[in-house]
């Protein structure tokens, strides 16, 4: 017979492939879960400091409460006795007091400088102290002791107090019901009231309960990590922000706007400015390829914004190939007038390093003045710190009404500066909007 042109109905993989196929699922999410957690374990040094110093506050914490609580009730048992509702049992009281004792000096060494380094073995020192402590007075009297209260106890409140690096929690419970279980099967000891050592309901009980601990601080400490890691990056952007804003506007100002968002204004009774611009750049850029243009001027500016910084001066602004920059403001200074000249004449250095493309050095017109000003940020989107005045005026028309390869300065500059610095008296000129006025063309320092 043919074929059949019917597909075959489905039928099930035999049973040992079926077996083969489920053992390969498992390992797969094993071999997932264990590289996810080995990822989690290589955390950043930062995540691991910040866990230190958490692990060490609360573990503090922790065995404060348990010296407390421990102690309350030695003094509840001491009470009873006292009052003969329970008989004296001083077995009792020296394997209270050790455990005591280990408590305190496990509190002792989280708050020593050694300890710091050793806050893994100081909770499992804690939390046995209270655990296995009557674990092994119980053994040294001949009979096993399930003290179901007390594990859980301490079980809980150091899930919910410490709920980080779930292992230690994990060898917490392990010593313990290594501890009850095996030593005293290996001992044939039994409880006192006759149940059983391996008792089906508590063993699932003491499963269950140890496994949503350790569950619920892995869990934890997996959402504070992320948390951690998004706020870090989230600083980090607003440190981008803030260096970003403060490449914008002064130190002063971006504070301000930070702090208050009303129209910042302020009036300066003296401020020194300088405008600085590229003689016969427009004709020079004609022939220039676009990126090259722009790679040059930001190489120029680049240049002026270092000396900028380095005669502690602010700039305001660039518009083509003009350059803006103010001394005496947002913080006022005295020495303003005297820093925006030895600028000036650090920006002609700087500019003749710069060759044309028929190999002639730049050169830069320049104009100063100083006098009252008004500056503030004004903008909602693309915000600028401006200034504006008479003096900012002036100053423009210094420089625009210059000599190439110059520059030049208003009377009350040369005023200010001529025990300091050479001049050139160049005459009286009509100024734009101003009239004549006397203008000076500095030429260096004097030594």
């Amino acid at each position: 017979m043919g074929r059949s042109p019917f597909p075959r109905p489905f039928s099930s993989p035999p049973r040992a492939t079926r077996g083969v196929v489920i053992s390969k699922a498992k390992l797969a999410v094993l071999r997932t879960w264990l590289d996810q957690l080995s990822r989690e374990q290589s955390t950043d040094p930062a995540y691991k400091a910040w866990r230190k110093r958490f692990l060490q506050q609360r573990l503090q914490l922790g065995l404060q409460l348990a010296v407390a609580a421990y102690l309350s009730f030695i003094l509840l048992e001491l009470v009873l006795t006292a009052a003969q509702i329970k008989v004296w049992d001083p077995g009792w009281l020296v394997m209270a007091s050790v455990a005591e004792l280990g408590l305190i000096a496990c509190l002792v060494g989280v708050r020593s400088p050694q300890g710091k380094h050793r806050l893994g073995l100081l909770f499992l020192g804690g939390s046995w102290s209270i655990t296995l402590v009557e674990q092994v007075w119980a053994t040294l009297n001949g009979f096993a002791f399930p003290g179901l209260f007390a594990w859980t106890l301490v079980l809980l409140t150091q899930a919910t107090l410490v709920p980080v690096r779930w292992y230690l929690h994990l060898i917490s419970q392990v010593g313990l019901l290594s501890y009850y279980f095996g030593v005293n099967t290996i001992l044939n000891l039994y409880p006192n009231d006759g149940q059983p050592l391996w008792d089906p309901i508590q063993v699932l009980y003491l499963l269950w309960f140890c496994g949503i601990c350790d569950l619920a601080v892995f869990l934890y400490e997996r959402l504070q990590r992320t948390e951690f890691q998004t706020r870090r990056e989230l600083e980090a952007e607003q440190e981008k922000s803030e260096r970003l804003l403060l490449n914008i506007l002064p130190e002063a100002i971006a504070q301000q706007l930070k702090q208050d968002h009303r129209t910042i204004a302020e009036s300066f009774a003296e401020a020194t400015v300088l405008f600085a611009d590229i003689v016969g750049f427009t004709q020079i850029s004609a022939g220039i390829p676009p990126r090259e243009l722009v790679t040059l001027l930001n190489q120029i500016f680049s240049t002026f914004d270092q000396l900028a910084e380095q005669h502690n001066l602010e700039k305001i602004k660039t518009i083509g190939d003009a350059y803006m920059v103010v001394g005496g403001l947002p913080i006022e200074r005295g020495d303003h007038v005297e820093s925006i000249a030895s600028m000036a004449l650090d920006m002609q250095a700087a500019i003749a390093q710069f060759k044309t493309r028929q190999d002639q050095p730049f050169r830069i017109r320049i104009g100063i003045n100083t006098g009252p000003v008004v500056a503030g940020v004004i903008g909602r989107k693309k915000f600028i710190y401006d200034l504006w005045g008479d003096t900012v005026n002036i100053a423009s028309r210094m420089e625009s009404q210059g000599l190439p390869g110059c520059i030049q300065v208003t009377k009350s500059v040369y005023e200010r500066l001529q025990d300091k610095f050479l001049f050139e008296e160049r005459g009286i000129l009509e100024i734009k909007g101003k009239g004549k006025m006397q203008v000076y063309l500095l030429r260096d320092r004097l030594l």
